[in-house]
C-alpha cells in the first residue's frame, strides 16, 4: 500500500509501501512474533484435536475454564499492542508517526489494516490500554492509572469486559475521590472479578469467589455510592435527576416509549411489571375518558390537579402519572401477591447513615443507589416497610415461630439477604423462596434466624448440588460443591447491599 503524498515533504521523503499482514517491513518478522507464531500453531494443534461434543461434562467445564484462561491472556496482549502502536502513531509526531511511516491516515487506519478488526474494536482497545499502560510524560515513565486492573489483565486473571466495567465505575469518581480510597474500590473490584482475597474482600459475601462482569458492575456502583454518594444520587434539588417520560410518533402501529426514570420509580415499576408477569395476569385499564383526561396531563389518578398551577413539563407530567397508576396498583388488593407477599418496593438504608444524614439508599432489584433525600420522602409519605438492622448488621426484630413464615419475618429475611443467598446468584428477594436451614421435620424452628432465601432452582436442588448453608451469629454462611471451590470453605452468603458496612471515612 503506497503512501499518501504529502505536498510539503522534500523529495524522496514519502513512507515506502508497506505490508499489513503481520510481516516485518523487512520481510523477516521480528524475534517476538516468530514466537508467537509458533505458539498459535502449538495452540491450533491443541485445539484442532479437542472434540467438544464427546467430552464428559466434567471435561467440557474444565476445556470451558481454560480456554477462556488462555482468551483472557492474549486478550490482554491485544490491549496492550494495540495502545503501544497507537502511542507511536500519535499525530503530533508528524512525520515521525508511525502510522504515517506506513503510509495510513492514522492509529485507528493503521491497526484496522492489520488486524482486520472493525474501527469500534480499535477504540475499544485503545481507550482501555491508555488506563492499564505505563504513560511517558517527557523523560518521566509513569504507572498505569489502575495498576490493579494493568496487573489482573497482564496475569490473565482478569477479562478485559471486566476490565472495562470496573474502569468506567471508578472514571465518574476519580475527580472526586481521595486516591487512596479510589486504589482501595480498585483492588476490591479485581478482586471480586477474579477471586483473590485483599484486606478489602475479607468478609464480604462470596469472598475467594471469582464474579462475572454483570455482577462486578452492580459492586462498582456500591463503591461509588461509599465513596461519593453526594455524586451517584445528589440531595441538592438543582442537580437531582427527575423523572421524564414522553412518546413518540406512531410507527408500525406502536408508540415509542421515551424518557428516563429515576431509580425509585424504577424501583416501584419493577415489582409492579414482575407481579403481573409472575401471575400471568392483566392489568385494568383506566376508561376512555379517563384515558383521554390522562393523556392530555390534566388527571393524576386519585388526585385533583385539573386546572391547578402546574410548572411541570409534559414529560414530568406523565412520570408522575405514570407513578400514580403503578402505585395504585401496589396497593390494590387484586394485585397478584408473590411469594406469599403482595408487591411491596423494599426500601433500605442503613440506620447510621439515616442518623447522619449522609449516604444513600438502595432498592431490590435496582443497580443504581437513590439520594437520602428521596429516602427521606418515601419514609414519610408511607407505604414502605422500615426494617432497622443493629451495629453488626443483624435483625433486630423477629417473626412468629410457625412452620410457614409469616409476611413479616420473609420480609425481615428479605431484608437481610437481598435475593438468593448463593454466591453468584443474582436472582432478587421477591422471587426467592424461603428455606428453612435445619429443616422444620428436624425440629428446626420457624424463625428469621433458621430461615435464608433461595431461588426456586437452588432452593428445588439444595440437597443434591453440594451447596451446604449455616447460620453463624443470625447470618448464612455456604460452603460450595467441590468442583466449584475444591477448598470446600465456608463463607459469608449474599446479605443485602445495605447491611456492608465500610470502614468510615473521617469528614
Amino acid at each position: 500500500m503506497a503512501g499518501n503524498p504529502d505536498p510539503q515533504a522534500p523529495a524522496g521523503s514519502q513512507p515506502e509501501a508497506a505490508v499489513l499482514d503481520g510481516a516485518h517491513p523487512d520481510g523477516a518478522h521480528p524475534e517476538a512474533a516468530r514466537l508467537i507464531d509458533s505458539l498459535q500453531e502449538m495452540v491450533s494443534e491443541v485445539l484442532d484435536g479437542v472434540a467438544f461434543s464427546s467430552l464428559s461434562d466434567d471435561d467440557a467445564v474444565a476445556v470451558l475454564g481454560a480456554v477462556e484462561n488462555l482468551g483472557r491472556r492474549v486478550d490482554a496482549a491485544r490491549v496492550a499492542s494495540a495502545a503501544d502502536v497507537g502511542y507511536r502513531s500519535r499525530s503530533i509526531l508528524g512525520h515521525d508517526s508511525l502510522a504515517w511511516k506506513m503510509g495510513c491516515q492514522n492509529a485507528i487506519d493503521l491497526i484496522t489494516r492489520s488486524t482486520r478488526v472493525s474501527g469500534q474494536e480499535v477504540k475499544r482497545r485503545t481507550k482501555l490500554g491508555g488506563s492499564v499502560t505505563v504513560r511517558v510524560v517527557g523523560p518521566t515513565v509513569m504507572p498505569p492509572l489502575y495498576p490493579a486492573v494493568a496487573a489482573g489483565l497482564e496475569s490473565g486473571a482478569l477479562g478485559v469486559d471486566a476490565a472495562e466495567v470496573i474502569i468506567s465505575g471508578l472514571d465518574q469518581i476519580a475527580a472526586r475521590v481521595a486516591p487512596d480510597d479510589l486504589f482501595t474500590a480498585e483492588r476490591a473490584l479485581v478482586a471480586s472479578a477474579t477471586g483473590a482475597i485483599t484486606e478489602e474482600t475479607v468478609g464480604l459475601p462470596g469472598e475467594g469467589f471469582a464474579f462475572p462482569a454483570d455482577l462486578v458492575r452492580g459492586l462498582a456502583h456500591e463503591w461509588q455510592a461509599r465513596l461519593d454518594p453526594d455524586g451517584v444520587a445528589p440531595n441538592d434539588s438543582p442537580v437531582e435527576p427527575r423523572s421524564t417520560v414522553g412518546f413518540g410518533q406512531l410507527r408500525n402501529g406502536l408508540y415509542p416509549l421515551r424518557g428516563g426514570v429515576t431509580a425509585d420509580l424504577r424501583g416501584v415499576m419493577n415489582v409492579i411489571f414482575d407481579s403481573y408477569l409472575s401471575a400471568h395476569a392483566a392489568p385494568a385499564f383506566p376508561s376512555s375518558e379517563e384515558q383521554a383526561l390522562i393523556e392530555a396531563g390534566e388527571l393524576i389518578p386519585g388526585s385533583e390537579l385539573a386546572g391547578a398551577a402546574d410548572e411541570r413539563s409534559g414529560g414530568e407530567k406523565r412520570a408522575d402519572i405514570l407513578r400514580g397508576v403503578f402505585e395504585s396498583a401496589g396497593r390494590d388488593p387484586s394485585t397478584p401477591r408473590m411469594g406469599g407477599a403482595a408487591p411491596t418496593v423494599m426500601l433500605h438504608v442503613n440506620a447510621v447513615d439515616l442518623a447522619d444524614d449522609r449516604g444513600v439508599g438502595w432498592i431490590d432489584g435496582v443497580e443504581a443507589p437513590i439520594s437520602l433525600k428521596t429516602v427521606k420522602q418515601m419514609i414519610c409519605a408511607g407505604g414502605y416497610q422500615k426494617i432497622v438492622f443493629g451495629p453488626s448488621g443483624e435483625v433486630l426484630s423477629l417473626g412468629e415461630k410457625e412452620r410457614f413464615f409469616t409476611p413479616g419475618q420473609r420480609k425481615a429475611i428479605a431484608a437481610r439477604d437481598g435475593g438468593c443467598i448463593i454466591p453468584g446468584c443474582t436472582v432478587p428477594a421477591y422471587w426467592s423462596e424461603v428455606h428453612h436451614v435445619i429443616a422444620w421435620r428436624h425440629h428446626g424452628l420457624t424463625d428469621v434466624d433458621n430461615g435464608v432465601l433461595l431461588c426456586w432452582f437452588h432452593h428445588h436442588s439444595i440437597d443434591t448440588s453440594g451447596w451446604q448453608i449455616r447460620m453463624i451469629r443470625g447470618k448464612p454462611e455456604v460452603k460450595a460443591p467441590a468442583w466449584l471451590d475444591p477448598t470446600r470453605t465456608w463463607r459469608p452468603g449474599n446479605n443485602h447491599r445495605s447491611t456492608r458496612i465500610p470502614a468510615r471515612r473521617t469528614p
